[in-house]
């Protein structure tokens, strides 16, 4: 399927105008990493892994001086074998309008408020040592893209911006149960942000509703990034969730699912082109046994604006009765871990944007 629309929209390029072509841009990542992955117990191989690649469409068009038309298409591409995705749609995907005055509305299915805000302390995204192999732990999680949503950004002011995006439901339609009653399958984030000289931060909100796919959760997330010099940067992390669940959800699984994140980390210059960065981060959850702690640390390299290098070392220490990784989110090779293990991750990788 996905090779049959790529070569659909490759087709279609070659024929139209140039002019026609002039605001439509074809981009991409390519991000593979060489990973020897041990879970403290049994396992203890070496992987190749795929890390969030993908390939993308994006265009505007300038309606009047005031009025801009955007989209963007975004399909996640493996690297490393066949993949299971059916659609040229699973990662970012939308439309909307835009104007200097009232900001941007969107529609599609696309990273809530919530998920962006992560942003400014988010030192190894799609990377071993990810800060979402402890944010978004089973149903609970809210690192999210929801289909069927509407989103509004404000303007810019004074280096503050606002997001509030609402998921009307899950799936192709709204659903209803055996009396004909809708079912509450909506969410709705919000994330207030700024950015202004070295100080860089996010507050962001969600909640969803009883019925949809996990069940019913809220959480708080607050990211902040400070540059104390040019070439140093700290960063801070925490996120409160709430798991409530369905009705059928017991009372053991909402505390072991409801939980406080939180972490610091830094990212240090050492020359033009390459840093050193670490971060510690720790999961407590409201059950006994069930707290987690990582770090990680890792240099990168910038061989030019497009492709760079790096190699990471991280672990996650487990409580008794958990099993979390370091690898577990945004790649293509993720093996369980084992419970009350020590899990530990060394990666080098390659990341090439167009």
């Amino acid at each position: 399927m996905k090779k049959k629309l790529i070569a659909i929209v490759v087709s279609a390029a070659a024929v139209l105008p140039a002019v026609a072509m002039a605001d439509i841009t074809v981009y991409g990542r390519a991000h593979v990493s060489t990973d020897f992955l041990d879970d403290g117990a049994d396992y203890s191989e070496t992987n190749i892994s795929s890390n969030s690649s993908r390939l993308g469409f994006k265009g505007d068009h300038q309606i009047n001086p005031d009025l801009k038309a955007f989209f963007q298409i975004e399909q996640e591409i493996n690297f490393t074998n066949g993949g299971d995705g059916n659609g040229f749609n699973t990662r970012d995907t939308f439309v909307g309008l835009s104007g200097k005055k009232f900001g941007a509305v969107q529609l599609g299915r696309f990273d809530s408020p919530f998920k962006v805000a992560r942003g400014p302390a988010n030192l190894f995204g799609d990377q071993v040592g990810d800060m979402r192999n402890l944010t978004r732990v089973g149903n609970a999680r809210f690192d999210e893209r929801y289909d069927n949503t509407v989103q509004y950004t404000t303007p810019s002011f004074g280096g503050f911006n606002a997001k509030l995006a609402y998921s009307v439901h899950e799936g192709e339609s709204a659903q209803v149960d055996a009396d004909g009653d809708s079912l509450k399958t909506d969410s709705m984030s919000m994330s207030l942000n700024y950015a202004g000289g070295p100080f860089e931060a996010s507050l962001a909100y969600e909640q969803a509703e009883e019925d949809t796919g996990r069940g019913e959760r809220d959480g708080i997330r607050a990211a902040a990034a400070y540059k104390l010099t040019d070439a140093f940067k700290m960063v801070g992390f925490y996120q409160t969730l709430d798991y409530t669940g369905t009705d059928a959800t017991s009372d053991a699984t909402r505390d072991l699912l409801t939980s406080d994140v939180y972490g610091v980390g830094g990212e240090f210059k050492v020359a033009a082109n390459t840093a050193v960065k670490a971060m510690w981060m720790t999961r407590d959850a409201d059950a006994d046994s069930y707290d987690s702690d990582m770090w990680v640390v890792g240099v990168e390299h910038k061989l030019d604006k497009a492709v760079r290098i790096y190699a990471n070392y991280a672990v996650v220490d487990n409580d008794d009765n958990v099993a979390l990784t370091p690898w577990g989110q945004a790649r293509t090779a993720t093996p369980g871990g084992a419970a009350g293990e020590e899990a530990t991750g060394f990666s080098v990788g390659l990341r090439y944007d167009f």
